[in-house]
Formats: structure tokens, C-alpha cells, sequence
């Protein structure tokens, strides 16, 4: 018997506000909508199970194991598996792209699409972050690195590219924003104090390489700069250089926050831990 060409993934946690709208996108490129709840108390999995999702629980436990065990359940089901997160809609130009692609015979394994974030419930046009993310592979062909913080997917093929967007509707306010990332600076200082995981299991940095690659370059420049200057060029970059200032107050919000708070957090975490000294 054929497999069905594509399955949606969705990790959903009290996600009732934006799960409509995810779903209902994602339903335009495949019927088959496998989501992962993490057992949400405000109605998230009735909503899917009325949208004709298939809904399983599992304890949260991070963001890579999840993903992970998600493909472990479904990618001998289907041929293509496209990852989303909650409040990750996809556009128009994004879903005809991917039927496109789908329908015909693709050129790669895996594919990028470009994420347009929103903050403070205004979409950034000019400061998001790590733009480029591969969401869209074959089965067998992707994987969720093993990181503790900003996770990506990876292929050993050479990933094509996707039309439009998805957009990362983050409906959080500012108070949930802060307190999710107090949680991943925790996980960030884990990381960079820890032992380095097997390149196998990462993203490489690369110069040469693709969106995300360069990215995770520069982020290991970054580190190498001393503290303090390093979090306050990351402000002039992002606000200046990648044209922050063009989303208006809420890009300075963002690019203050994510630069000179989340950042700076990260530095202080991780000096923290240096230095601790043992209680007698």
C-alpha cells in the first residue's frame, strides 16, 4: 500500500488561542495532522480532535526530545513530514509552494522556509531572528539537533528553499515572554559551560554555508567577545544594522530585550556558574 505523501507535526501546550488558525493552514497542505500535547488544561486537544487531528500526550521534556520522538512515531507513515510549532501559520505563498513541491518530484530531501516573528502582537518585518529554518523532509532525512536552546532540524541533504512565510504568531505578553526566556537562559548557559555534543548531532557553523549555518557561525564569534560588549554590539546590530528600527517602538522593545536582557542574562548565568563556590 503507498504511503500518504505528507503529515503536519505540532508540539501544542495550552495553545486553544492560535491552534484554529495553525491547523487550518496546515490542513491545505495535508489532512494528516499529527500533534503532540504535552497534556494542556485549556482545551488545546479538544480543539484538535475536533480539526480531525490525531492527538497524543507526552510529557514535555525538551524540545529536541520531543521532536524527535515525534518523528520516531510517523516517519514509517509517510513519505514527508512537515514541522510546526503551535503558532507557526503558514501563508498562502508558503502552502502553494509546498503543494507544488509535493506534487511533483523534488530536487532535495529537506527544505528551509522563512519564519516572520511577532512580538508585543506586532509582526517584525526587519528584526526577527534566524529567519531560515528546515521544517519541510523526507522521512528517514531530518532529525531535531540535540541542543538544549535554539534547536534547528537537521539533513545530511543539501536543503532547497520554500516560498513565503510561516508566521510565528507569539501571542505572549511581555511578562510570559520574559519568563520563558529567564527558562532558556537557563539552558543556554547550560550549553555553552557544558561538554560540546557530537558534530554529527548539531548544526555546524559554517561561514559558506546555508541561512542557518552562518547564523550559528556568527553565534560562536559572538562568544568570543568579552561580556558586556558583546550583548551591547548585538543591540547596535540588530537594531541598527538588521534596520530594527523600522518596526518602531516594538522593534526597540524587541532588539532591547532579546540583546541587551536575554543576552546579557545568558552572560550573567553563565559568570554565576563560573564562580560558584561550594557551600561548606
Amino acid at each position: 500500500m503507498e504511503k500518504p505523501r505528507c503529515v503536519v507535526v505540532i508540539l501544542t501546550f495550552n495553545s486553544a488561542s492560535i491552534i484554529r488558525e495553525t491547523v487550518s493552514e496546515a490542513k491545505k497542505v495535508s489532512p494528516h495532522v499529527f500533534a503532540v500535547d504535552s497534556h494542556s488544561s485549556d482545551g488545546t486537544p479538544a480543539i484538535l480532535e475536533e480539526l480531525g487531528c490525531t492527538v497524543v500526550q507526552r510529557p514535555f521534556s525538551n524540545y529536541s526530545d520531543q521532536r524527535n520522538w515525534a518523528i520516531s512515531q510517523i516517519e514509517t507513515s509517510f513519505e514527508w513530514q512537515l514541522h510546526l510549532d503551535a503558532d507557526e501559520v503558514l501563508d498562502a505563498r508558503a502552502v502553494a509552494d509546498i503543494n507544488a513541491l509535493l506534487s511533483g518530484t523534488p530536487g532535495s530531501d529537506a527544505y528551509l522556509i522563512r519564519r516572520r516573528d511577532y512580538f508585543m502582537g506586532k509582526m517584525l518585518r526587519f528584526s526577527g531572528l534566524n529567519p531560515w529554518h528546515l521544517r519541510l523532509f523526507r522521512s528517514g532525512a531530518g532529525r531535531c539537533e540535540s541542543r538544549l536552546y535554539d534547536q534547528h532540524f537537521i539533513s545530511p541533504a543539501t536543503p532547497g528553499r520554500i516560498g513565503g512565510f510561516m508566521h510565528d504568531k507569539n501571542s505572549a505578553r511581555l511578562s510570559d515572554w520574559i519568563a520563558s526566556h529567564n527558562r532558556w537562559s537557563d539552558a543556554e548557559a547550560k550549553e555553552k559551560l557544558g561538554p560540546r555534543v557530537a558534530a554529527d548531532n548539531v548544526l555546524k557553523p559554517r561561514l559558506m554555508g546555508d541561512a542557518r549555518e552562518r547564523t550559528r557561525f556568527i553565534k560562536e564569534l559572538y562568544y568570543k567577545l568579552p561580556i558586556g560588549i558583546r550583548s551591547l554590539g548585538y543591540f547596535v546590530y540588530r537594531y541598527v544594522f538588521r534596520l530594527g528600527f523600522l518596526d518602531g517602538r516594538t522593534g526597540f522593545y524587541f532588539a532591547f530585550f532579546q540583546a541587551l536582557w536575554f543576552r546579557m542574562l545568558v552572560d550573567a548565568k553563565m559568570y554565576e556558574q563560573r564562580n560558584q563556590q561550594p557551600s561548606n
